[in-house]
């Protein structure tokens, strides 16, 4: 028996990195899988393609989560297709990088509508589902960032500690009606996006990390799995790191 067999899950942001390993786990575990993408057609078919090759039901949807009404609407078509949310993974994320003297308001603002406000708009907009069902599990997308800082990332690790209050505030508040909701702190994850920094940086980080290696997709995924699953009845309000042991 698969972890998630029949269950429904979305994943905001799977067309790549993390997101992608997060929506083919999932669907290797049973689930059928509802996903956002906001800038590649070409990748979400492909995506749409490999999870239904796993014998689930899949679908992308164009669908940008800081936006409150692309949520709610995405939640309503997700139940009317599907009949259930019973996971939620919060993953769209962005980076604007820079330090503070340069930072502009503009890419704070973003940074903070992407990351954060996502996560309430998308959380909000599935609660009602979920209250019915009297289950549910919603896993936020944090970072080791969130909880230590990181110099010139003030409003990424703004947006991510804004997670962590968050996820920690709705599982005091949804717990009673059996719906748990935690948080993974990724730490180097081995990504398209960490490629472009080149071959020494990425050397100096794997060797500054106690498990010598950078993280993997995957390794982010088999969390997400857990605790999507029922093998984490018990665990609700906490933050997960998968850092390698960059965070101790």
């Amino acid at each position: 028996m698969k972890l998630l067999e029949g269950k429904t899950a979305i994943v905001t942001g799977a067309t790549r990195g993390i997101g992608k390993g997060v929506a083919l786990k999932l669907a290797e575990q049973g689930a059928n899988v509802a996903f956002t993408f906001v800038s590649s057609d070409e990748k979400a078919i492909a995506l749409e393609k490999e999870l239904i090759a796993l014998g689930v039901q899949a679908k992308a949807y164009k669908s940008d989560a800081s936006i409150m009404a692309d949520a709610e609407a995405l939640a309503k078509d997700v139940v009317d297709t599907f009949g259930s949310i019973d996971v939620v993974v919060n993953n769209a994320g962005i980076t604007k990088d820079n330090l503070l003297m340069r930072m502009s308001e503009e890419d704070f603002d973003r940074v903070m509508d992407v990351n954060l406000k996502s996560v309430f708009n998308m959380t909000k907009s599935v609660q009602r589902t979920m209250l019915k069902q009297r289950s549910g599990s919603i896993i936020n997308m944090t970072s080791v960032v969130g909880v230590k800082g990181n110099a010139g990332q003030s409003n990424y690790a703004a947006s991510k500690a804004g997670v962590i209050g968050f996820t920690k505030s709705i599982a005091l508040e949804l717990g009673s009606r059996n719906i748990r909701c935690n948080a993974i702190a990724p730490g180097f994850i081995e990504t398209e996006m960490t490629e472009k920094l080149g071959e020494e940086v990425i050397k100096e980080w794997r060797n500054s990390i106690p498990l010598k290696r950078g993280g993997s997709p995957e390794d982010v995924a088999n969390v997400t799995a857990f605790l999507a699953s029922e093998m984490s009845a018990y665990v609700t309000g906490q933050v997960i790191h998968v850092c390698g042991g960059m965070l101790t």
